[in-house]
């Protein structure tokens, strides 16, 4: 008997001159790959079938920029309009901003002034009594420069007609030689910045006699009514 040698197996007859790399090298011959110029043929037909379809093409790729541009055009029209718009709230945001700002410095200078117009009145009686003299003329001329300065003006006069808008009567008579209510004293003198009044002038007005004006329309009509027959009554003593 023989005994079989263990770890090694039989390998097939190999043909002598060939070994296993060999045997892959042969299954892997370039006789197995497509030729190459059998696929040429088939490349150059196709870029022949597309070359009619080319228009078509075209024509949609066009369409596609076209459309991409009205895309555009549509939103530069609406990033300008918001721009306009935006520019537009802030011309008004600083013609607000403006005004507010002369309206509080406005206030703030009548504010300022309102609360000079005691000192400004004692000023004045002192100056009707003479009593504005030496260095305290001089101060007190440089406040009412300062305050004229800032808009400050003073009005009222005697003999100016009553304005319940700008004067405060606070006195009432009657007087033969007026026409219309009058004031007739400047009891307190009013002040104004501008178009607006701070203080109105505190006056003592006077308004005609009641039935003045119709007595004077009687007293006439009576002063012609004498002239009237004496021209009649001389027409016959002519005669």
């Amino acid at each position: 008997m023989t005994e079989e040698t263990p770890g090694f197996d039989e390998k097939p007859d190999v043909p002598s001159g060939a070994t296993p790399d060999g045997a892959a090298e042969a299954a892997e011959s370039p006789s197995s790959k497509p030729a190459p110029d059998a696929a040429a043929p088939a490349a150059d037909g196709g870029g022949a079938e597309e070359g009619p379809a080319s228009p078509a093409g075209d024509a949609d790729r066009t369409a596609g920029l076209t459309a991409q541009l009205d895309q555009v055009r549509t939103a530069l029209g609406e990033r300008t309009a918001d721009l306009q718009r935006l520019q537009a709230e802030y011309q008004n945001y600083r013609r607000r901003v403006e005004r507010d700002r002369v309206q509080v410095k406005e206030i703030a200078v009548a504010n300022l002034l309102t609360e000079l117009l005691p000192v400004l009145d004692d000023i004045g009686r002192a100056r009707e009594h003479g009593e504005l003299v030496g260095g305290f003329k001089s101060v007190a001329e440089s406040l009412e420069t300062v305050a004229a300065k800032m808009g400050l003006q003073q009005f009222g006069k005697e003999g100016e007609p009553f304005d319940p808008t700008v004067h405060e009567a606070l006195m009432h008579s009657y007087a033969p030689d007026v026409t219309e209510t009058t004031c007739v004293a400047i009891l307190q003198p009013g002040y104004r910045i501008g178009e607006r009044t701070i203080r109105p002038a505190r006056v003592a007005v006077a308004e005609p006699q009641p039935g003045a004006a119709p007595a004077s329309k009687d007293a006439t009509a009576s002063d012609e009514a004498p002239s009237d027959s004496g021209e009649e009554s001389g027409g016959p003593e002519e005669g």
